[in-house]
């Protein structure tokens, strides 16, 4: 059995983005894409477990390009997301599921030996706590990305409201590692002060919590925090940027102190930030951009 050092379980989709004053775009998507590209990159070994339609299987061919092994659960459909951009400013969004691949269980898991599971949804209609639970029982190191529970879709018509999450306390101690951007963490914390959101996480029992909103990403490991600007020139590309800036983050802390994580997934997520699509640039790329904007 092979051995890997990530394993990203979530959708893969198709986004259209639709931003304030600009042409629409069709592209496949995902948190699932964005993350394992970049873990890839960085040199770690990587799967990815995806819920999608087998006819629509040519969208993980960036992912196998970039050395992911990919395991398939197949769907009646592949999701689709619709991204609005209303106004200029790129954090402002309204998100619309359209079509949805459906909930993952635990027996359709393929036995991984993995050093982390990354539980990269788009919406809450991917994880449940039981799967969680589950994916415990096998031994696996969790983290998780909040949007996977904050993002409810209406079930009449398909648009995402961020609510607070009842099984949220039950939800981030199991995981080792938790990820939000700043809009999730108001949410379930009800405060938008980034480092006082991570305090409040970190107290219902998780060691290692990462924040993200458009100035920059701050992550708050055993009691410290920590926090790095962006460096980014545009943000034509910033769909994608919290997945990004998280795979990031984990792939360099593993071998790496929290500091030059936070240095690293910055500089890569600026990097992507200024073209559409995922991460597409090197290791030897993110190392300048440190040495430039990052010192």
């Amino acid at each position: 059995m092979d051995t890997y050092d990530i394993t990203f379980v979530g959708h893969m989709c198709y986004d259209e983005i639709i931003p304030y004053n600009s042409p629409a775009r069709i592209a496949p998507g995902s948190a699932v894409l964005c993350g394992a590209v970049v873990a890839a990159k960085t040199g770690k070994k990587v799967a990815a477990v995806v819920k999608m339609a087998k006819q629509d299987e040519s969208i993980l061919e960036p992912m196998k390009q970039a050395g992911v092994e990919t395991f398939l659960i197949p769907s009646e459909h592949t999701t689709y997301s619709r991204v609005i951009h209303p106004v200029e400013d790129v954090d402002v969004r309204k998100l619309v599921i359209v079509r949805n691949a459906g909930y993952f269980f635990i027996d359709e898991i393929p036995e991984l030996n993995t050093g982390f599971v990354h539980l990269a949804g788009i919406s809450d209609q991917e994880f449940t706590l039981d799967f969680i639970y589950g994916l415990k029982r096998k031994g696996y190191k969790l983290s998780a990305d909040m949007q996977s529970f904050v993002r409810q879709v209406d079930p009449e018509t398909g648009e995402i409201e961020f609510k607070d999450v009842l099984q949220k306390m039950e939800i981030i101690k199991e995981l080792s590692m938790v990820k939000l951007d700043i809009v999730e963490a108001k949410v379930l914390t009800n405060t938008d002060d980034i480092e006082k959101a991570a305090g409040a996480i970190e107290a219902w029992g998780c060691p290692e919590i990462v924040i993200t909103h458009s100035g920059g990403v701050l992550a708050r490991v055993n009691g410290n925090t920590y926090y790095e600007k962006f460096s980014n020139s545009s943000v034509v590309g910033r769909t994608g940027r919290g997945d990004t800036t998280f795979a990031a983050y984990l792939s360099w802390r593993m071998d790496h102190d929290p500091r030059e994580a936070l240095k690293f997934a910055a500089a890569l997520v600026s990097i992507k930030m200024e073209s559409p699509g995922p991460f597409a640039g090197t290791v030897n790329d993110v190392l300048v951009r440190i040495n430039e904007k990052h010192r």
